[in-house]
């Protein structure tokens, strides 16, 4: 993966400490909810506000440089990669990336070409099947 920096000098956004944090966690995480985020980067940035975490998601969204994973529960964010699938775990709500195969990829852009593709995956996690949540 593209280093942070590099990933905000590609899109039009300034490169901020706040948002060298935000995908900072969002990699550390994987997946991540705006509150999970500012939990974590208000230990390194005692006055940001969760307004300016909203902020500097909405612009780093707009720009390309994360998505919105849309759950039913509260949305998570993810740095921005190739076309994926996302389990989720129906008991402990865990997200793991799963391979969207390209040739799978190509068929779905054949018959809706431009458009976002999103695939969720709903089952029960390893984890919580061992009982180990």
């Amino acid at each position: 993966m593209k280093s942070y920096k590099s990933l905000l000098e590609e899109s039009n956004l300034k490169t901020t400490p706040q948002r060298l944090a935000i995908l900072k966690e969002l990699d550390k995480k994987g997946h991540a909810s705006i509150e999970e985020i500012y939990e974590d980067i208000k230990e390194m940035f005692p006055s940001i506000s969760l307004a300016t975490i909203y902020k500097n998601i909405n612009a780093l969204k707009e720009e390309n440089v994360i998505s919105e994973v849309c759950l039913h529960q509260k949305p998570k964010f993810e740095i921005t990669k190739e076309p994926h699938a996302h389990f989720i775990c129906k008991k402990c709500g865990a997200i793991e990336d799963v391979p969207f195969e390209e040739i799978i990829n190509n068929e779905i852009e054949k018959k809706y070409p431009n458009t976002q593709k999103e695939l969720y995956i709903y089952g029960i996690c390893k984890k919580c099947k061992d009982g180990n949540s």
